[in-house]
């Protein structure tokens, strides 16, 4: 297949008349993203300890050129801020590192030591960004860690600034919002082998930086690719007004759950005047539905707790920061901007539940609304991450679902055989292809990939659909203003010509299973159970957990598995097994193999009753595919 395609006459007329239409001569923003600049790390990257690379910040210098043709002129200012690397003075006793991950660290100095805002993903990254604020500003200990919300890019790196000794002997609490732990194993366990096959898609892993591959991903540059830990908190923020003082540092707390992450706060430092807003505000309209796949947040709250921060807050900050991009200073500007960012979530809600009500579909409301002059002209509110396109199908589906309303849409066939009907109706794959190539020279690349797709679904072998979608993806990559959107496109087009991938990270990674709950850990089998395989299966097993004097149950039935807390009943049946041991041991039973026959003669675990169960148990469990294709159809589901 041919190499990648040079940007058309289409992509580059778009460019030039969004160079003037946007506001390109307001350089504020450039001004905040250097302000306080103290020193940058040199070079640029972080490396694990087998010398294998988790960041490259340098890899983006060609971003300090001029814009290219291949990148949206809006994207590539963005980008160009975002690169700004280094630790950076926010306000007396306040520092940031950024650039060192997809999201910020910030540092806030105490009476003994520092508190750490935010500890980026990696454990290789955070003790690179705690070593360069201590190369400037000298070895303080750690004594407080405070997560802001429940994503993996706020607390993976915690064992890279902490250790557990220091946690658990109270040297070092560890502050997070209520539901953080629940939140934040459930999101990468559950749906985690899914969420990070199309992270890689959402972040360009795979493609090569540079003008016609990744240039960034509109909120930072990308994640880093090191070890994720998870140290659990030891004080949950319950209500707004809390006040809590970590080492002389006094903070007021504002819960925000439901915004952009289920479990997340915003806080205030009233001795110092500055307000962390989290992930609530930042330089970029968000995700409602973020791409690689969530729960559907809601703008509606998302509004209130930014009207709610700024009348607690806002008139009594001189800076607002965040966990991404850089802060804002000055009380009227911060207020302003979160004000705007405040108008942009609710005039999107508003208005999509105004055409919801007139019968227009998500894609109709989304195709035709228009935001107001003053947030289409605020930098910060373009949509570099989420979109207003994509945001605006995901309150319909928040509010509607994936039902359109029309029966035509109800009982459609698969991809595939919807594929091959098309192909036959529209005349044959060499005719569909012959109609998409006249489209492609006319720049309506929308339909050709809609078309092409169909070729390609319905024939995966077919090379010249392959080749022109892989053209087309680009086309669409090139011209998009929002790096998540150029990032699915451009790495489309690399799966279309190099074949598939995989997924560079680890979505159920150990640092996560480890922190799951009893619950949570039966629920995460239960959805491995392949039902069909288990139709005819039951089995009843006890674990009794002797570290927690615990005894819990779980009943397959109906291709269903079945938890709860053993109760005492004299008409409850008896188990098939009872499964005894800690609850290390017994999690650790629930992997089929060498891992169950080691701990079964070690003593770890002891088993009673039919030995047999709990191997029966784990063969009805199916295995997530870490690679399944994206661009190219998967097989078939087999009917049951």
């Amino acid at each position: 297949m041919t190499g990648s395609t040079e940007p058309s006459e289409h992509v580059v007329a778009a460019a030039e008349a969004a160079k003037a239409s946007l506001p390109f001569d307001d350089t504020r923003d450039a001004d905040d993203a250097r302000r306080g600049f103290v020193a940058a790390l040199e070079p640029g990257t972080v490396v694990d300890g087998n010398g294998n690379t988790v960041w490259d910040n340098d890899s983006y210098a060609f971003l300090r050129d001029a814009c290219p043709s291949s990148v949206h002129p809006s994207l590539w200012r963005q980008c160009g801020l975002v690169i700004e690397q280094g630790l950076y003075e926010v306000t007396d006793g306040i520092y940031q590192v950024r650039g060192l991950d997809l999201s910020n660290m910030t540092i806030v100095e105490g009476d003994a030591g520092i508190v750490v805002i935010d500890p980026l993903i990696s454990t290789e990254t955070a003790a690179a960004a705690l070593a360069l604020y201590r190369t400037h500003r000298g070895d303080r200990p750690v004594t407080g860690l405070i997560y802001t919300h429940s994503h993996v890019d706020h607390f993976g790196g915690a064992l890279g600034v902490t250790t557990r000794d220091d946690v658990e002997s109270g040297r070092c609490p560890v502050l997070a919002p209520t539901g953080f732990l629940e939140h934040a194993v459930a999101e990468n366990v559950y749906a985690g082998t899914a969420m990070a096959r199309r992270s890689g898609y959402m972040y360009g892993a795979a493609l090569p930086r540079g003008p016609k591959g990744q240039v960034g991903a509109g909120l930072g540059q990308t994640t880093s690719v090191g070890t994720v830990s998870l140290l659990p908190p030891t004080l949950h923020i319950t209500h707004t007004g809390q006040e809590e003082t970590l080492d002389g540092v006094r903070i007021v707390f504002q819960i925000t759950p439901g915004t952009e992450a289920p479990a997340e706060m915003n806080f205030y430092f009233p001795d110092r005047r500055a307000l962390c807003v989290a992930e609530n505000a930042t330089h970029t309209l968000h995700n409602l539905l973020t791409l690689r796949g969530a729960l559907v947040r809601d703008p509606h709250v998302w509004s209130t707790y930014l009207t709610e921060a700024i009348n607690l807050f806002g008139r009594r900050s001189e800076v607002a920061f965040a966990s991404h991009h850089w802060p804002t200073w000055g009380t009227d500007r911060l207020v302003e901007y979160l004000s705007v960012q405040r108008d942009l979530y609710a005039y999107l809600h508003d208005q999509t539940l105004r055409r919801l009500n007139q019968g227009y579909t998500g894609i109709e409301i989304a195709e035709t609304i228009q935001l107001p002059p003053a947030i289409e002209s605020a930098w910060h509110a373009r949509g570099y991450y989420g979109s207003v396109n994509h945001n605006v199908k995901a309150i319909y589906q928040r509010y509607m679902g994936w039902f359109d309303g029309n029966p035509a849409h109800l009982w459609q066939h698969p991809p595939i055989e919807s594929a091959r009907r098309h192909v036959e109706f529209m005349g044959g794959a060499d005719e569909v292809l012959r109609k998409a190539r006249t489209a492609y020279d006319a720049g309506d690349y929308r339909w050709v990939a809609q078309v092409v797709d169909y070729v390609v679904y319905a024939d995966p072998t077919n090379a010249d659909a392959k080749a022109l979608q892989a053209n087309t993806f680009e086309q669409l990559g090139y011209g998009a203003e929002n790096a998540t959107w150029r990032n699915f496109y451009l790495t489309g087009a690399h799966e279309l010509r190099h074949g598939n991938g995989g997924t560079p990270t680890q979505g159920n990674s150990t640092a996560f299973v480890s922190a799951l709950t009893v619950e949570q850990t039966f629920d995460a089998l239960a959805l491995n159970i392949d039902g069909p395989r288990s139709w005819h299966s039951h089995i009843v097993i006890d674990w009794h957990f002797t570290d927690a004097d615990r005894t819990y149950r779980t009943e397959l039935r109906n291709g269903v598995l079945i938890h709860h807390d053993r109760f005492d009943d004299d008409g409850l049946p008896s188990p098939d097994t009872t499964v005894t041991g800690t609850r290390p041991a017994l999690f650790g039973a629930l992997r089929p193999g060498p891992d169950l026959a080691a701990a079964t003669e070690s003593g770890e675990i002891r088993i009673d009753g039919d030995e047999a169960t709990l191997p029966h148990l784990l063969s009805m469990l199916d295995r997530p595919d870490r690679a399944f294709d994206i661009v190219t159809p998967r097989q078939p589901l087999p009917e049951t």
